[in-house]
Order: C-alpha cells, then sequence, then structure tokens
C-alpha cells in the first residue's frame, strides 16, 4: 500500500494558495460547502486535508 505523499511547509503553501486563486476566479468547488460563504484560502485549506485538490507536484531529484 502506497503511503500519502508528504508535502513540506512550502509546497503546501503554494498548493493551496494555487488552489483559493482558482475558486476566487470562478472554479467549481469540490467539496461541499457549509452555510454562508466561506473565504476561498479555507475552502482550499479543506480540499487539501481531504485530499481532493486537483494539483500534484512535480519534484526533481
Amino acid at each position: 500500500m502506497k503511503e500519502p505523499i508528504k508535502y513540506t511547509r512550502f509546497e503546501k503553501a503554494r498548493i493551496i494558495g494555487a488552489r483559493a486563486l482558482q475558486i476566487d476566479m470562478g472554479a467549481p468547488v469540490i467539496i461541499s460547502l457549509p452555510k454562508g460563504e466561506p473565504d476561498p484560502i479555507e475552502i482550499a485549506e479543506v480540499e487539501f486535508d481531504k485530499g481532493v485538490i486537483p494539483i500534484t507536484v512535480k519534484r526533481e531529484l
């Protein structure tokens, strides 16, 4: 069984920031939202924690 990918804090910040920008520009949200109007960064953080963000990290060794 594969281990989950471990991201550095910099990769995590970049992924969440990029996804928040996509959401702010009108991209569809992948998770169900609670009532009210949450911040795009909060939505991106929840998506990241659930592992559903469609962004990958390419690492060069």
